[in-house]
């Protein structure tokens, strides 16, 4: 099948990144699709006007796996909403057939270069829609260079770029990509402007940290990706005490030169004592991978407390350490799910402006079954930070548990915009969307990409194989997941999870049960 001559189209009004699997409105709004719904479409765009059938769809999308029909109805469905194909005018199905495009549908994008990074305000967004241009203000920060001599100040210059990236998250108008994404660029040569197209931003932010005993040298510079051009550039030489003020002002120059005012840093939780916020910065990359990372995540953690009490991204972190502990590795559930509420709720107290914090407990609120609590922590944290894209990626975990699953689909699909190199959990989200949705095809595809396989997702991955009827493989899949997790039973599972809707806990236990792990 041929591939689409350009990387972007223009569909109903809608510029459609062919590449990249994703559309964005008129308002600026981009809605990422899932791997296998974007393949359909980039299939389909291929051959505008011509019929693509569903066999030919069904094998390309689906190579060498068995699926049914339902598998590409729903990948058409979310492409048909993504474009605005409500009454299937776009995209017609022929019936027994298949599909086809309409080639009148089609329109070449406005810019002659298809493949540049979309500007913010008079070409990605309607001209005259200026409060679409500035919504559409999109930034990354690369990971700041360490030029100390130590080795060791590498967690120094690391914590800096997520503290940026966090503070500039919370100013209106920016669209930030988050850290895990940015950080694939560390200490690795890079053309700036692909480096933005990759990230999907028409602004970067570049650094390096030298710390040298009690005094550090920041410098930092904002480079417009489509010009080139450096907007801002600045050198700091402070005492290290006054790192978190230089963190603000950095924050506060670039909102300046990208929305037109100086921002002014609202009050926050600041660590009294700098060895803690080191402490809290290396367990920062340790947090959400492993059992083991896990518990030396808490270790730091305890001790960051310890020398400073009111620090409340200490408690936050711990609390999700914790909780992750007993809801999902099968630690012992007391003292840790105790331990892990009462952390998440002294960090909102200590900082209740700090969306990570809520969301923290938001997660946790909703595992205890306290459905409104947890929405009002989410609704809190969107307010206060709508970048976070971890806090969007989590939430999906108790939509689908609710038996919500298109919506939490939707959250993964807003995360993965907001983090497009993410941590394997996002897929392992996504893949459990899918399952719940009967899209066991999909599942197995999202949960065999390389960064969510051999992780915990593996449970999720084997009960999918065996409602596929795959029984083989849905076993060996589930052995090789308890040779990790040897301690898993399918009854601590469902007394963890805040499974609040019936089918979709019988789902999960029916398919848990078939690849063979134990009760």
């Amino acid at each position: 099948m041929d591939s689409p001559k350009q990387s972007q189209i223009c569909v109903n009004g809608r510029t459609v990144d062919l590449r990249r699997g994703s559309v964005m409105d008129g308002s600026g709004q981009v809605l990422t699709l899932r791997p296998q719904a974007a393949q359909v479409l980039r299939l389909l765009a291929a051959q505008p006007g011509v019929p693509v059938s569903r066999d030919e769809l069904m094998e390309a999308v689906w190579p060498g796996i068995a699926v049914t029909d339902d598998s590409l109805v729903q990948c058409v469905k979310e492409v048909r909403k993504a474009l605005g194909d409500d009454r299937h005018q776009l995209i017609v199905t022929l019936v027994k057939r298949g599909y086809v495009l309409e080639e009148s549908a089609l329109h070449q994008p406005e810019s002659k270069n298809a493949d540049a990074v979309a500007a913010p305000a008079a070409t990605a967004t309607p001209r005259g829609d200026a409060q679409a241009a500035e919504r559409s203000l999109s930034i990354a920060v690369l990971p700041f260079a360490n030029l100390s001599a130590d080795p060791e100040q590498e967690f120094f210059a690391d914590g800096l770029t997520e503290d940026l990236i966090t503070e500039l998250s919370k100013v209106p108008d920016l669209f930030v990509i988050a850290r895990h994404s940015t950080f694939a660029y560390k200490a690795k040569p890079m053309d700036v402007r692909q480096a933005a197209h990759d990230l999907g931003v028409r602004y970067l932010v570049e650094g390096s940290a030298r710390r040298a005993a009690e005094r550090v040298r920041i410098s930092a510079q904002l480079i417009d990706a489509v010009s080139g051009n450096t907007l801002w550039a600045e050198r700091f030489d402070r005492t290290l005490e006054d790192i978190f003020a230089v963190q603000d002002e950095v924050t506060g120059r670039i909102a300046e030169a990208l929305v037109g005012r100086l921002t002014k840093a609202p009050l926050r939780n600041r660590p009294g004592n700098i060895e803690a916020y080191q402490l809290c910065v290396r367990a920062r990359g340790l947090s959400l991978q492993t059992a083991d990372a896990a518990r030396e995540a808490c270790f730091l953690l305890e001790h960051a407390i310890s020398l400073d009490p009111n620090y409340a991204e200490a408690h936050r972190w711990l609390a999700l350490n914790l909780w992750f502990g007993w809801a999902f590795w099968n630690e012992a559930r007391e003292p840790n799910r105790a331990r892990a509420m009462a952390e998440a709720r002294g960090a909102v107290a200590l900082d209740p402006g700090d969306a990570g914090n809520r969301w923290v407990l938001g997660i946790i609120l909703g595992h205890e079954g306290r459905w409104a609590d947890s929405d009002a922590e989410f609704e809190a944290t969107f307010k206060l930070d709508p970048n976070h894209a971890d806090a969007w990626a989590m939430r999906s975990d108790l939509l689908t548990m609710n038996g919500r699953a298109t919506e939490a689909i939707d959250h993964v699909r807003q995360a993965l915009r907001l983090n497009p190199h993410p941590p394997g959990w996002y897929y392992w989200m996504l893949g459990q969307a899918e399952f719940v949705l009967r899209d066991y095809a999909s599942a197995v595809q999202t949960l065999r990409r390389p960064e969510t396989y051999r992780t915990t997702s593996r449970r999720t991955l084997a009960a999918s194989l065996a409602q596929l009827g795959r029984l083989e493989d849905a076993r060996q899949e589930g052995q090789l997941f308890m040779l990790s997790n040897p301690h898993f039973s399918v009854q601590h599972w469902a007394d963890s999870q805040p499974l609040r809707d019936h089918e979709t806990r019988q789902l999960f236990i029916d398919g848990y049960r078939k690849a063979g792990l134990p009760d």
